[in-house]
């Protein structure tokens, strides 16, 4: 097996945001869980950094419902075993029992691990 280069690690960093954001969409909490690291956190707009079993619970309880995310633009940042992904989106979220269109920022941290790149980090912020 060859090893891999910028572009197949560029294509396997998007490919598994995309699985993130399609879980998160489908409200499918087990498959987010299984696609984030186990330390994983997610800083809100808010700024409360919430741990990954926190925010799966608020999930599968019906506190967060996201009915789509539309990217507008991304950039990566690779380096070595770590990548750097932002993308501005327009995300259709209920949260809390309010459904509203939010302009978020997400900036995601990824390491891989094997032959995998495993989302270790999120912040959300307004764009």
């Amino acid at each position: 097996m060859s090893p891999p280069t910028a572009e197949t690690d560029r294509e396997s960093v998007l490919q598994a945001h995309h699985a993130y954001l399609n879980a998160m969409v489908d409200g499918d909490a087990q498959s987010v869980d299984d696609l984030l690291d186990a330390g994983f956190t997610l800083t809100h707009m808010t700024g409360y950094v919430q741990p990954k079993a926190e925010w799966l619970a608020e999930m599968r309880a019906g506190q967060f419902v996201y009915h789509s995310i539309d990217e507008v633009d991304m950039a990566l940042d690779l380096d070595g075993d770590t990548a750097h992904l932002t993308v501005r989106t327009m995300t259709d979220a209920t949260v809390y029992g309010s459904r509203a269109g939010w302009r978020l920022l997400l900036t995601t941290d990824y390491a891989r691990r094997g032959t995998r790149w495993i989302p270790v980090r999120t912040i959300a912020t307004a764009w």
